[in-house]
């Protein structure tokens, strides 16, 4: 039997493009066991690394390595995630989702249950590439089976769903990634991870998706656009993860990482440009409207990294994850109802409304941020969290809606938009948390600067906070010249904790600035659309009254 002939399919059941299962009719408790199949899938997707990302601090620890190595984790699941979206989309066709999944669910769960007796950077570098290829196909196979879990008449509701469950894994590893660690130390969060991945591939093996049409669809180009792509990329990464932390202008290697990337993506596009049939069709996305939907997925991405922020400021007050955790409740709360409310909301007509909406709020969150003190604590925060985290999961659902009809009307442009979609949200916010890091660094060292020069032992103020510091600690230190250095040493932490938050301050308000630019840029896009939709259609109004009018005089001639 070939495998590749094409199969008599009843027309609800027809799949959507090659490489995706059928839509056959299913019982109600079949429906929502596909539903929780996919969200079990897409979470998986993504709480693997969620859990390290919030927890790179403990694993530096655990590791024994330096701030600068310890970045690498997220970078190269970026790296692995991006560059296997390249090749899932013709796997799939090809091969079936199902052979690519269950295999590198299966080689995730080896190299996590490695790690757990191998302890390195080596090893953990190794389960964040195995996590990253993992879950590029777990997003795509959450998606699918939540899919299956809605009939035709509400298939928007569940892409939205299914992309927004993933989502969801960065406030969920936030809320007990702390309960974890005191079970195992580290272990605590691998055994966690490998008990998602096994769950995820019992789920996958006991509900399987409804079979879908394959083709041949792999040209031997496609290896060698792969082979330059995926290094590029990789390098991108690397530069971007890393230079806030060993500096943008102090480290050669970013250089020549940066023009590496620039060479071998640049020799990888030549290559597509000039097929026939290319793995990327890059006079599609260089077009107006997909270029402009690239650069709002991008510039939303970098205002969503203001959360990476708001954890930043409440550790330089002193406080720890589980101090945090009734925020993350609520972060989780406002997600899960983002999510709700977009899948409610969704249809193609309210896209661009949706989206300005969305940012609406990113900004008016943002700008509540920034006018934080040292008093701020994680309930005057709530407000203004809820509304980014509301925001960052409403606007998931329509931008990949507003991507995916142009896919069911051109399906050989799916593994152009498929590789868009994946390098503006991670690339996205690996730039975001790079910004934030950068601008949040060098606003501290102006704010710092600014303090510490009026900070004078000649001034009767800063004197007296000095005396009265050293005269705190009489009870301990009876040398008056010690009481004095520990007085001095107290002033300069506060005035580093006073520039910390400061310069926090100025990073939420770029970022909400940046949120009102990127809104009045798509209001007025919005609105230019309109008004030539209008002119547009005058003409063909007026045309109709004239025709409509000859009509009436001849017939009263007659």
């Amino acid at each position: 039997m070939d495998v590749y002939a094409p199969q008599t399919w009843k027309p609800h059941e027809r799949p959507m493009l090659p490489g995706s299962p059928s839509s056959p009719l299913h019982s109600t408790p079949r429906r929502m066991a596909y539903l929780l199949v996919g969200f079990i899938v897409a979470l998986t997707g993504g709480l693997g690394n969620a859990l390290v990302t919030v927890n790179l601090v403990y694993a530096q620890g655990s590791l024994g390595v330096y701030s600068a190595e310890i970045q690498w984790l997220p970078a190269v699941y970026v790296m692995a995630s991006v560059s296997m979206n390249l090749l899932l989309v013709k796997f799939r066709q090809q091969y079936g989702l199902r052979l690519f999944t269950e295999l590198f669910l299966v080689l995730y769960a080896l190299a996590t249950l490695a790690h757990l007796f191998v302890h390195g950077l080596g090893s953990a570098i190794l389960v964040r590439a195995a996590s990253g290829m993992s879950g590029a196909a777990l997003t795509t196979l959450g998606l699918y089976y939540t899919l299956q879990g809605f009939p035709a008449q509400h298939r928007l509701k569940g892409v939205v769903l299914g992309v927004g469950f993933s989502q969801l894994a960065l406030p969920i590893a936030r809320i007990f990634s702390t309960e974890l660690l005191e079970i195992a130390e580290w272990r605590g969060l691998y055994f966690f991870e490998l008990g998602m991945c096994l769950l995820s591939l019992g789920c996958v093996l006991l509900l399987k998706l409804p079979p879908g049409d394959r083709i041949r669809a792999f040209e031997k180009l496609d290896f060698l656009t792969f082979a330059l792509f995926a290094p590029g990329v990789a390098l991108l990464c690397a530069v971007l993860g890393l230079g806030r932390t060993v500096w943008w202008f102090e480290a050669p290697w970013l250089g020549w990482c940066l023009a590496g990337s620039i060479v071998l993506v640049t020799a990888a596009v030549t290559i597509e440009h000039n097929r026939a049939n290319p793995l990327l069709n890059i006079r599609w996305l260089t077009t107006a409207s997909m270029l402009r939907l690239a650069l709002y997925v991008v510039l939303i991405r970098i205002v969503q990294s203001e959360a990476t922020g708001t954890v930043g400021f409440l550790q330089a007050l002193g406080l720890q994850n589980d101090q945090m955790r009734e925020l993350w409740l609520v972060t989780l709360a406002a997600s899960i109802a983002g999510m709700v409310a977009s899948a409610l909301t969704i249809a193609p007509s309210r896209v661009q409304t949706s989206l300005m909406f969305a940012l609406l709020l990113m900004a008016l969150g943002a700008w509540m941020d920034a006018h934080a003190t040292n008093l701020t604590r994680p309930a005057q925060m709530y407000i203004s969290q809820a509304l980014l985290a509301f925001a960052g999961v409403f606007f998931i659902g329509p931008v990949f809606v507003s991507g995916f009809g142009a896919i069911i009307a051109q399906p050989k442009n799916l593994i152009s938009f498929s590789l868009m979609f994946s390098m503006t949200q991670n690339l996205g916010g690996l730039l975001g948390s790079a910004l934030v890091g950068t601008v949040q660094v060098l606003r501290e060292k102006y704010h710092s600067s600014q303090l510490v020069e009026h900070l004078t032992l000649i001034d009767p103020l800063v004197a007296s906070r000095v005396q009265g510091s050293g005269a705190a600690l009489a009870g301990t230190l009876a040398d008056p010249a010690l009481r004095s250095a520990q007085g001095i040493a107290s002033l300069g932490a506060a005035a580093t904790r006073e520039a910390n938050i400061l310069a926090y301050n100025d990073v939420f308000l770029l970022i909400s600035i940046v949120a009102a630019a990127t809104l009045a840029w798509m209001l007025a896009h919005y609105l230019w659309q309109l008004s030539t939709a209008r002119r547009s259609a005058a003409p063909v109004q007026n045309a109709q009254t004239g025709m409509a009018k000859v009509s009436l005089d001849n017939s009263g001639s007659t």
